[in-house]
């Protein structure tokens, strides 16, 4: 779960939200509207303190998130924060299974077999079964963001955080993405997805509209 408090983010003498408030309970999506410059991917940096904040309070699952030291920043990124990105953030030159390595988060103390079960399940998860040695770079776009989902069923995160993550996807990945979201706030997740896609809103349980004054549907 993540509240937020009286968010206020400013750019110079530019404002872009001011006194924001959200709550996302586990299990919910939330998709975060508003028009190009309003904000939506700084608030998802802000949320997953990769941004500092101007002025509020941010609280993942009642700790104040906002007072974490750099050593908690980094344990709260490490195990309980998933970010999906619209560039996929893989490394190009690695093979599938490389990438899903980095995940950590539920991998840590278990043998080889153990985590290659892992590794084949999230795989089968995203329709690339059998494709463990293949090297991102010759992958499509389609099957890269495919990675980045396997990566976070890998990890299995408590908050994940998507930024415009189906935006330069066709209807079939987009409809991967948005169903193996859902599936992981069935699971327990707390999601949050920048978008411009109505698609994606009627998949989400709320609305978060960025504008001059931000409000919430």
């Amino acid at each position: 779960m993540i509240t937020a408090h009286g968010l206020t983010k400013a750019i110079g003498q530019r404002t872009l939200w001011e006194g924001l408030e959200l709550t996302v309970n586990n299990g919910e999506m939330m998709a975060i509207r508003g028009p190009s410059g309003s904000g939506k991917s700084t608030l998802l940096n802000c949320l997953g303190l990769l941004e500092p904040l101007t002025a509020g309070k941010i609280l993942v699952d009642g700790a104040d998130a906002t007072a974490f030291r750099a050593g908690q920043r980094r344990i709260f990124r490490r195990d309980t924060l998933g970010y999906l990105f619209q560039n996929y953030a893989l490394i190009d030159n690695a093979s599938i299974q490389a990438n899903l390595a980095v995940a950590g988060g539920q991998l840590r103390g278990l043998n080889r077999a153990q985590q290659q079960a892992i590794y084949q399940q999230a795989l089968e998860h995203v329709g690339l079964d059998g494709r463990a040695k293949d090297r991102v770079y010759e992958l499509s776009g389609g099957e890269q963001q495919r990675v980045a989902l396997a990566r976070l069923l890998v990890k299995k995160p408590g908050l994940i955080l998507a930024d415009e993550p189906t935006g330069a996807l066709d209807e079939g990945n987009t409809e991967m993405v948005i169903t193996t979201l859902r599936h992981m706030a069935d699971k327990g997740a707390a999601i949050l997805i920048a978008t411009h896609s109505d698609h994606v809103e009627e998949r989400c349980d709320t609305q978060l509209t960025l504008d001059a004054l931000a409000s919430m549907v």
